[in-house]
């Protein structure tokens, strides 16, 4: 299980990353663009930026850390269950949703 306080550690390991709000909600943005969302819709969850291709095997991987809403339909994001979600995997995701929204001299630097 984890926990938005987990997310936030992942997050701020990445360079320029801070902690915000985003639609009144906790998140992380880096250059002042959100990547993470604790959302506090009925549905909960995280929201984490991806592509679409990510999020359709995510879905289709029936891993029940991992689903959508109408709202999310053809979104590059997917909602994560962290009450569900491996650590490993959900350390992964942070990283690749920081990398869609982070400027790409800050992904260059980090990079190297």
């Amino acid at each position: 299980m984890a926990t938005w306080d987990d997310v936030v550690t992942m997050g701020t390991r990445l360079p320029e990353v801070e902690e915000s709000t985003w639609y009144r909600t906790p998140s992380l943005k880096v250059a002042g663009k959100g990547f993470a969302r604790l959302r506090s819709e009925a549905e909960g969850g995280l929201v984490l930026m991806c592509g679409l291709d990510e999020k359709a095997a995510l879905l289709a991987s029936g891993d029940p850390a991992f689903y959508t809403t109408p709202h999310y339909d053809g979104y590059g994001a997917i909602l994560v269950d962290l009450a569900h979600v491996d650590a490993d995997q959900l350390a992964e995701l942070v990283e690749q949703a920081w990398r869609i929204k982070a400027p790409a001299k800050v992904r260059g630097a980090f990079d190297r």
